[in-house]
């Protein structure tokens, strides 16, 4: 008796965590805001007269001021033509944070501000009441009605730096509803591997931010000894119109007695961030009078933990009449640490600030986020934008949270110009039509930092040619060197006569190329133990206007090939060296979900699949005590798309463990039961 009474006090245990569990809501979802910086910003022109006519762009946000005198109306005959409130339901969804109405000022603004899309109708979708928080099933939510209300283009600047795989198949779900999806990139930036859902969608459009062409766009470089390194001038610093060449010198906190005690006359001054005192307030404003005082030319302030940071010299605790005399500029700690280190020698050093509109905000979040697609997508301005706010004001903001927007509101400006254009023709037009976009040293950003480069939407106007994929990425690898794709070009009007092609990337890959009717079949092969990841882009020239297709190529020493029957995989393992495990991990491209297996030179690998999709591999090969990665992908044509399996209940691995654990226990305790009967 008392057995039986323990096996049912285990089993309610073990039943209550996993419904308690299956039932409990979402991680929260936090909208990007930086509101720290009030910089300055630019309204986006018109252009052929379009703007948006008759197109319908879905906001999930904070909700929209509709009583804004630029954003004015609620209901079918206002801007505002529709949405839901899902924090009070029964009321309509009005902005009382301001997040949401400065997006809706970028996209659609028809006032004294002009947004992207003037013209163009929203449906605003409620989902925080603050702007700092919100459930992931109430986005969700709003996408379905989203695509209920027959949005044209849905724009969601907030998300989270994971993954969350029923956002992102909401977010597919509208795709496949032809519906454009537009995505901040997050602000999370600069560390790599920061973009998270739904901004790692594969097939939403992903934006990063940028600054603009305003005198505000400030950047600056810094050479020590012809070493390039990264820095950030602080708000408040002024352009040079010269670089300042001096001798570095290492101040201590940039205190009044720590300068008193050397000369930094005609140096430039390396200060550390904050102070040797505990609780002592030491303001960048402060440092930078010191250091002025002192007579020092520049001001470097390296940070006191790990990584880069934003400072700003004016704020709300310097006096009015304070104004900033030598430039200032911020360092990462590591970095700051390796010049005080060459300070023991003699140093030479150049600082530098200047305007440079095509930089990509250091908050920006980075890719990548799948060795299979490229993110971000592609970057618009983000830094410093006029834009509405509620109760009829404007303000000046900054984030991937008022890039995205942009891009939305160019989506719109595509779709009334050309009705009948499909989501993946627009982000063609947009990606492939954009433009560089350099760092303040003139190299050009990696493709996990900027995508394909920065918005041009005269460009995209004016294309003639539709290229598919707008990107991607190949696979090669020591016993298969040569990469091949397809690129399929879509005349809008015109003939492909006189079209050229151009290769840019490593001097090693050998290039080649063949026209054949509409499609263009590359070839890039790779010569050599060349191994690791190479990017490029190829450019078609098409009556005046030049098209860009960047890519990235793996080159892997091992491989991984595979073959497909009947809806099994079979997958075999090729390395140089002599291999002795593998695990293997296969993705849907279609809905990211993941399945493992895994492989020994004695036992190859297969798995099952159920769906007709493309499917990404993933090897990680261990030779000795080394991993190595090793890619491919494969169009599955063979499941049989009716088998039971493709019907087995979607449970999470955490609730399988709990209910596995369940049975066990229900075993284990019927087997001790039996055996004492």
């Amino acid at each position: 008796m008392k057995l039986l009474v323990v096996f049912a006090f285990i089993v309610t245990i073990l039943a209550s965590l996993f419904f308690l569990h299956f039932f409990e809501s979402n991680d929260d979802l936090h909208t990007y805001l930086n509101r720290s910086v009030p910089f300055v910003g630019a309204n986006i022109s018109q252009l052929e007269g379009i703007g948006g006519n008759g197109i319908k762009v879905a906001i999930i946000d904070t909700g929209i001021d509709f009583n804004h005198p630029d954003l004015y109306g609620w209901g079918p005959d206002g801007k505002v033509v529709g949405g839901y409130n899902f924090i009070q339901e029964g009321k309509p969804p009005l902005d009382t944070n301001g997040h949401g109405t400065q997006v809706a000022g970028v996209i659609a603004a028809d006032g004294q501000l002009v947004g992207v899309s003037p013209k163009a109708k929203i449906l605003a979708y409620k989902v925080s009441e603050n702007g700092e928080a919100v459930s992931s099933d109430l986005i969700i939510k709003a996408i379905d009605k989203a695509i209920e209300d027959g949005a044209d283009i849905i724009n969601i600047s907030l998300g989270v730096n994971q993954t969350n795989e029923k956002i992102d198949d909401a977010v597919n779900k509208a795709l496949e509803k032809e519906i454009f999806v537009v995505t901040a990139a997050g602000n999370d930036g600069p560390t790599p591997r920061t973009i998270g859902s739904p901004g790692r969608d594969f097939g939403s459009i992903t934006v990063g931010a940028t600054y603009n062409n305003l005198t505000s766009s400030l950047v600056a470089t810094l050479e020590v000894n012809e070493k390039q390194y990264t820095v950030i001038p602080m708000v408040g610093s002024s352009k040079l119109n010269e670089p300042v060449i001096a001798e570095i010198i290492f101040g201590g906190f940039g205190k009044e007695e720590d300068l008193k005690k050397i000369n930094v006359t005609n140096s430039i001054l390396l200060v550390e961030r904050g102070s040797d005192v505990k609780g002592e307030l030491l303001y960048f404003s402060t440092k930078e009078k010191n250091a002025a005082n002192a007579g020092a030319k520049a001001l470097i302030v390296y940070n006191n933990e790990s990584g880069i940071f934003l400072g700003e010299l004016i704020h709300e605790f310097v006096k009015s009449d304070y104004k900033p005399q030598i430039p200032v500029v911020s360092i990462d700690r590591k970095d700051g640490l390796e010049i005080k280190e060459l300070l023991k020698d003699e140093n030479k050093a150049s600082l530098h600030l200047f305007y440079n509109p095509d930089f990509i905000a250091h908050f920006s979040s980075r890719g990548p986020v799948s060795p299979f697609y490229i993110k971000p997508d592609i970057v618009a301005p983000g830094a410093y934008i006029n834009t509405t706010q509620i109760n009829g004001r404007y303000n000046f903001t900054s984030g991937t949270s008022f890039a995205a927007p942009h891009v939305s509101g160019a989506a719109a400006l595509l779709l009334e110009k050309y009705p009948s254009i499909h989501h993946h023709e627009i982000k063609s037009l947009l990606l492939t039509t954009s433009e560089r976009v350099s760092d303040a040293y003139g190299q050009e950003f990696s493709l996990s930092d900027s995508g394909s480069g920065r918005l041009n939407i005269a460009k995209a106007f004016q294309a003639k040619l539709i290229i598919t994929p707008p990107n991607f990425v190949v696979n090669t690898s020591s016993d298969n060197s040569v990469a091949q794709k397809q690129l399929h070009l879509e005349l809008i009007e015109g003939t492909l006569n006189n079209l050229k092609v151009e290769f840019e990337g490593p001097d090693f890959v050998q290039f080649a190329y063949v026209l054949e009717g509409n499609d263009l079949e590359i070839k890039m092969k790779i010569p050599g133990q060349n191994y690791g990841d190479h990017e490029g882009k190829i450019f078609i020239i098409h009556d005046e206007i030049k098209y860009v297709i960047p890519f990235l190529i793996h080159y892997t020493e091992g491989s991984i090939s595979v073959s497909q029957q009947d809806g099994k995989l079979d997958f075999m393992i090729h390395h140089p060296l002599q291999w002795n495990f593998a695990k293997i991990s296969i993705i849907n491209s279609k809905d990211g979900k993941t399945e493992t297996t895994t492989a020994t030179p004695e036992r190859n690998a297969s798995i099952k699949v159920y769906e007709n999709v493309e499917y990404w591999i993933d090897a990680k090969i261990k030779v000795n005590e080394k991993t190595f990665d090793a890619f491919n992908t494969i169009e599955v044509n063979s499941a049989n798309e009716n088998t039971w399996d493709k019907f087995k209940l979607n449970i999470p691995e955490r609730q399988i463990a709990i209910v596995s654990g369940i049975i066990i226990c229900v075993g284990v305790i019927g087997m001790i039961t039996i055996k004492n009967n």
